[in-house]
């Protein structure tokens, strides 16, 4: 699957029989479960930090990350930043994590991806194909320098003292690629040290670009809507007094969309 959350897959073993049999269920008509995985919303959390970044007047080249997680969205993430001239340091998963100090290019991206496609695969083996790559090493994936962290595993992955090491250690931001990955402790120790923070409610809304525009969407139209929903995001929060805070803004435009639907709808 995409990693952690729920794709088409999940939705398939929830709904069964009637997305089988139902071609009108999914985009352009096409039969549930028929398609490949799309990469769609591990770019999108790329972008999202791209359009963070422009805030401050900075860009993706030459971004050191940090990215938690091996699965389809993490690899999407890694694809998308070296586009942008940024540098994934990073994979992870059960066995620990493998880092490149002098970051991880195309081509090693492509190793990976490789291991990770095997049924049970583990990421340690990947170090048999480097010279260069460092296993758990050091012991805590949060002690490396890095200037932005994309946490694409579990939930509560990254908590305060992990914020405290990063902040430490020069990260200017954290990208959630997954749901939760972020405690809240965690994101208070981030507002409190000056660190961005692009939480889940934003960055997953790839998902939902998908299902609105199809699996196979133009680039261009990616940007497009990554930039729309960021601006409505960070637009809401300043206009209920949470100037900056990207959490509260997403709650919010959430709280808003549904309210108004059921309002349209009648509701009182």
């Amino acid at each position: 699957t995409m990693g952690m959350g729920v794709s088409e897959k999940e939705m398939g073993y929830l709904f069964g029989q009637y997305k089988r049999i139902n071609v009108k269920s999914t985009s352009s008509s096409v039969p549930f479960m028929t398609r490949k995985e799309s990469e769609v919303p591990g770019k999108a959390i790329a972008l999202f930090a791209k359009e963070m970044l422009k805030d401050q007047n900075q860009s993706l080249m030459g971004k050191r990350c940090l990215i938690l997680g091996s699965g389809k969205n993490a690899r999407a993430v890694a694809a998308k930043l070296l586009e942008f001239g940024a540098i994934p340091l990073t994979f992870s998963d059960e066995s620990g994590h493998v880092y490149e100090p002098s970051g991880i290019d195309e081509s090693k991206l492509r190793t990976i991806s490789n291991i990770k496609m095997e049924r049970g695969a583990m990421l340690g083996r990947y170090v048999i194909s480097s010279t260069t790559a460092k296993f758990n090493e050091p012991g805590s994936v949060f002690d490396i320098p890095c200037d932005l962290c994309f946490p694409c595993g579990q939930i509560k992955l990254v908590d305060a003292e992990a914020v405290t090491k990063l902040a430490d250690n020069g990260c200017i931001g954290v990208i959630e690629g997954g749901h939760k990955n972020v405690t809240i402790e965690a994101r208070q120790t981030l507002k409190s040290r000056g660190v961005m923070y692009g939480p889940h409610i934003m960055t997953l809304t790839g998902a939902n670009i998908v299902n609105a525009h199809g699996h196979n969407l133009p680039g261009e139209i990616l940007e497009e809507e990554v930039r729309r929903i960021y601006n409505d995001v960070k637009r809401t929060a300043t206009e209920f007094n949470a100037r900056g805070d990207l959490f509260a803004g997403g709650s919010m435009v959430g709280f808003l969309r549904v309210a108004n639907a059921m309002l349209t709808h009648g509701a009182v």
